[in-house]
């Protein structure tokens, strides 16, 4: 039996002009990642990341710290949804800088508002594939997975994905898809055990390597 792990992204730009890069403190919180799995002693048989710039960002700190050389395999599949069509397929008309507590939630209660149209087929936005494409493109990484290993497997890739890959080795709903996805910190780990037949949950969302007074300002969502 072998051991997927599943890793969020850094905290990337929201906000900016180019959400697709990491802050500051998204590269400080890969990093102090990478240390933490070779603190574990923990080592990859591969890793495969998303095409996104903040998840090469990601694995790059996260290579740093853990002083690990693998090369990523890139996998189109783990990359994220476009939040900002989802948003513009329910509501065209341009939103205001969320620069404010009260705009950041409005942000979000369009977004869960879109992904929800997104998952049951009411809405196409702009750019982006079908629900049950977007599915494959995750169900496939971890179907690469299962084929091609045994050991441990390191996966970098943003919160769509990989709140996706849980609903569906759990078979939840896509109202509970999403709930998980808005919950997701950044630099987070997931767990599945796997064989060559299935993928079983073992951790959800979690930040070993934040547990420390010292870093309790580093846990971040956006």
């Amino acid at each position: 039996m072998g051991n997927l792990y599943l890793v969020r992204h850094g905290q990337a730009s929201f906000g900016a002009e180019d959400y697709d890069n990491l802050s500051e403190l998204g590269h400080r919180q890969s990093v102090r990642l990478g240390e933490y799995f070779a603190d574990k002693g923990l080592q990859f048989e591969a890793v495969m990341v998303g095409t996104l710039r903040r998840h090469a960002q990601t694995w790059a700190g996260i290579a740093k710290g853990a002083r690990l050389t693998h090369e990523a395999l890139e996998w189109p599949g783990l990359n994220e949804y476009d939040s900002a069509a989802v948003v513009q397929a329910i509501h065209p008309a341009p939103l205001p800088k969320a620069d404010t507590p009260e705009m950041y939630r409005h942000h979000f209660r369009l977004l869960r508002d879109g992904l929800t149209q997104w998952m049951n087929g009411v809405v196409s936005p702009q750019g982006m594939p079908n629900y049950p494409d977007f599915v494959e493109g995750v169900t496939s990484a971890l179907d690469h997975v299962r084929q091609r290993h045994t050991g441990n497997v390191l996966i970098v890739s943003s919160g769509g994905p990989i709140s996706t890959a849980v609903g569906h080795v759990l078979g939840t709903t896509p109202e509970t898809t999403i709930e998980l996805n808005l919950r997701i910190r950044n630099a987070s780990i997931t767990e599945f055990a796997y064989t060559p037949k299935r993928h079983m949950l073992v951790t959800y969302n979690t930040l070993p390597h934040l547990d420390d007074a010292q870093y309790a300002d580093w846990v971040t969502y956006s």
